[in-house]
């Protein structure tokens, strides 16, 4: 059976008390993971790419970003939004009740998914905390993942709503090495900051409500800046964050860039563009030391006193590490996509996608046509048709969708 991402048992049970806010969530985090795993079996039509019940609905809900960040296809080093009009941008962005009347369809016809909210940075856009409580209002969970910017003036709202889960983006122990990997849109700028404000905002208000929600998540993107800082991130904020997950990032490189435009015009008749965003010069080079320190994460958070920390994807072992960052035709048994049958992608002009990273194909858009309408249109099933059928693309190899959650 092709391999699956599942979130570590022991996690779950140590933050299983905070589940208890908000059962709805956690039970729905369980049937992800268990279709997962059962996915063939659940779903014998999938090979005619038709799909069930939405799972999962990623907002990225705006592409405006205060950060330069090395390991972003966004604006990182050749991000593919690199001289695009911030004000066209936002001049094209879904509108807050529009969101909220897909709210409503979804849950008129049955689909109570998870929201993920992203961006860009999602505390950016206005209207991101309306929408937090309206789809938490509707029984849909929802989470954010943040670079910590303006999150203390919401932290109110945000527990009181609440969140489920806050994931706050942390790629370094100290300012220096945080902001070295996170800088300003301008080429500086104090995000650690930030990030330090946000967590003691949020673990502030969840004090003084007596709430366990929301979950804190350190969110860390492997990279060269801070491979050897990883240790130093978990101590730095373990008695401030709830979990800790740990990208090894994702990249694809110019050959394999070439082969995924070959293989995507041939089966969809237009080449993509978006994945040339993640190529990029940020990965390590010191395999054995980023092991080691793998190792050490593993070894800290295994006391049930200490926060558990996820592995994305758990690679082990220096030379496993050496061909992750060096081939990436290698998908260490990552062969068959389940997050277009679960999750769907809006970006932030609603162009709708199967694709959690790389959505240059568009199955139409949301300021047009509901989402329950595209969800098993025909655009739709002939993505999901031809990567069973005909197997993943070059691009898919490190992808969030295959290899994340």
């Amino acid at each position: 059976m092709s391999k699956r991402i599942m979130i570590a048992h022991e996690a779950v049970l140590r933050l299983l008390p905070r589940f208890l806010d908000q059962p709805g969530t956690g039970l729905k985090l369980a049937r992800l993971q268990l279709e997962k795993w059962l996915f063939n079996w659940l779903h014998p039509e999938h090979r005619e790419g038709w799909a069930r019940s939405i799972r999962q609905l990623s907002l990225r809900i705006t592409d405006v970003c205060n950060l330069r960040c090395a390991t972003c296809g966004q604006w990182g080093e050749g991000g593919y939004l690199h001289g695009r009009s911030l004000k066209e941008l936002k001049s094209l962005e879904v509108p807050p009740y529009r969101y909220m009347e897909l709210f409503d369809d979804l849950a008129a016809h049955g689909h109570h998914p998870l929201v993920y909210i992203w961006g860009g940075e999602p505390m950016l856009y206005e209207g991101t905390v309306d929408l937090v409580e309206k789809a938490t209002s509707l029984g849909l969970g929802t989470s954010i993942v943040s670079n910590g910017s303006l999150i203390p003036s919401a932290a109110e709202r945000l527990v009181a709503a609440p969140l489920f889960l806050l994931q706050l983006s942390i790629d370094g122990h100290s300012a220096t090495v945080h902001n070295t990997a996170r800088p300003g849109a301008g080429g500086n700028g104090d995000n650690f900051s930030s990030i330090e404000a946000a967590l003691d905002a949020v673990n502030r208000e969840r004090g003084r409500r007596g709430r366990r929600l929301p979950l804190i998540a350190s969110l860390t993107v492997i990279s060269q800046v801070n491979h050897h800082h990883l240790v130093d991130v978990y101590e730095a904020f373990r008695d401030r964050v709830d979990l800790f997950v740990f990208y090894l990032s994702w990249w694809i490189d110019p050959a394999e860039a070439s082969a995924h435009e070959t293989d995507f015009r041939n089966r969809f008749g237009f080449e993509p563009r978006l994945h040339r965003g993640w190529v990029g010069s940020w990965k390590p080079d010191d395999y054995a030391g980023l092991d080691a320190q793998l190792r050490e994460l593993r070894h800290r958070s295994s006391s049930g006193g200490n926060p558990p920390v996820i592995l994305i994807p758990d690679i082990r072992g220096a030379d496993s590490l050496e061909t992750y960052y060096t081939d990436h035709r290698e998908r260490f048994g990552f062969d068959q996509c389940i997050s277009i049958y679960q999750a769907v992608e809006v970006d932030s002009n609603g162009d709708m996608s199967p694709c959690r990273d790389y959505h240059d194909y568009v199955v139409g858009n949301v300021k047009e046509t509901t989402i329950t309408e595209l969800w098993n249109a025909p655009a739709y099933r002939r993505f999901r048709k031809s990567l069973s059928t005909e197997g993943l693309m070059p691009v898919c190899s490190r992808c969030c969708g295959l290899m994340g959650y």
